[in-house]
């Protein structure tokens, strides 16, 4: 069962970058990577981590308000486009990891200047 979870979370994130990229016309969403997917064991929720090139706070705002506009169109796509018996709710996650890893290295620059 773990290596079916871990293909479909594969898949659909190759699957939602795809379509991101080429359905979803929101302006909101343009500049949106997918960086992550994770898929519960009874395949029922997707958590979709994504990041943004704008850390302006009103910008991120925007981008979630159009993912979440989107996500019905994105969750109908993965059912076309996926050979799965039923399609996950989709929920999307901003991924802190790269605002984590800029603040470590700002961090470890302080210490070295001392």
């Amino acid at each position: 069962m773990k290596h079916r979870v871990g293909r479909i979370e594969q898949e659909t994130l190759r699957e939602v970058s795809d379509i991101l990229r080429k359905k979803i016309r929101d302006p909101r969403v343009s500049e949106v990577s997918v960086t992550a997917v994770e898929v519960t064991n009874d395949l029922s929720y997707a958590t979709i981590y994504y990041s943004t090139l704008n850390e302006d706070e009103e910008a991120v705002k925007d981008v979630a308000a159009g993912l979440e506009k989107a996500k019905g169109m994105i969750r109908h796509e993965l059912g076309q486009r996926l050979t799965i018996f039923k399609v996950p709710e989709l929920i999307f996650k901003r991924d802190q990891s790269v605002q984590y890893g800029a603040k470590i290295d700002e961090l470890l620059r302080g210490l070295n200047k001392d």
